[in-house]
């Protein structure tokens, strides 16, 4: 199983697909630094720069099998919806969520999996989720803080997780129920324990200097934005399952 890895920053969503057995197909990260850390862990993987000019034909003409691709995943930036900035929501021009639409509706993954801050449940939910149902997939949104999965910090975050069977047309209505119930029913009665327990630590695993002098105002950015990788492990892992990986 495949993903797309958009607004991918040092790679906390992939880090986590990888612990689920999903592999990254291509990242999409315009931040030189954190294509650094993309590249040191993920050497392999291609790196697409600028989401506004990815496109499914860029990704076939650079040797991608987007026809594998089953998951599509980004943290899209948060400022737009942040208590911190000034909340103009969609009315921002960092407002990416329209760009990762865009693909989306182009490759037609089986699953989405969105991140960002927990303000953006008030703010621009209904509209992700309205976008997604406008192309027949069934979404769910779930609130995970980081203490839940043994951080220090509290830090919620939104997850918006939506599937789409459009690739088997008869019954599809079907099994999208069936996918959306086994998913609701594997969060809703997990436990996050044996994720506390886990021995990756990511901060020194994804964000090591490269050449032991530390650039700490790119280090500290990065580390702020990034996904902790623990607190989607179980989306990925729920989605695992379901497919049959776990």
């Amino acid at each position: 199983m495949k993903m797309l890895d958009l607004f991918s920053g040092i790679g906390g969503i992939s880090l986590a697909a990888d612990w689920a057995g999903i592999e990254t197909a291509a990242f999409c990260e315009i931040e030189p630094f954190n294509q650094k850390v993309l590249n040191k862990h993920w050497p392999t993987v291609p790196i697409f720069s600028d989401i506004r000019t990815l496109t499914k034909k860029s990704l076939e003409e650079s040797g991608v099998d987007v026809g594998a691709i089953s998951i599509v995943a980004g943290g899209f930036p948060c400022q737009p919806y942040s208590v911190a900035g000034k909340q103009k929501g969609k009315e921002d021009d960092r407002d990416l969520w329209p760009e990762m639409f865009r693909i989306i509706e182009e490759i037609r993954p089986t699953w989405v999996v969105g991140e960002n801050v927990a303000n953006f449940a008030n703010m621009e939910l209904d509209r992700t989720l309205f976008n997604l149902e406008s192309i027949g997939y069934q979404g769910k949104s779930f609130i995970i803080p980081a203490c839940s999965v043994g951080a220090k910090h509290r830090r919620d975050r939104v997850f918006v997780v939506a599937y789409s069977d459009s690739k088997h047309v008869e019954g599809s209505g079907c099994k999208t129920v069936q996918r959306e119930c086994s998913l609701q029913g594997e969060l809703s009665s997990r436990s996050f324990t044996e994720i506390r327990k886990r021995s990756e630590v990511f901060e020194p695993k994804l964000c090591r200097t490269f050449n032991g002098i530390p650039d700490q105002v790119d280090r500290l950015r990065s580390l702020g934005n990034a996904v902790v990788p623990q607190q989607i492990y179980p989306i990925f892992e729920a989605i695992a399952k379901i497919e049959g990986l776990l």
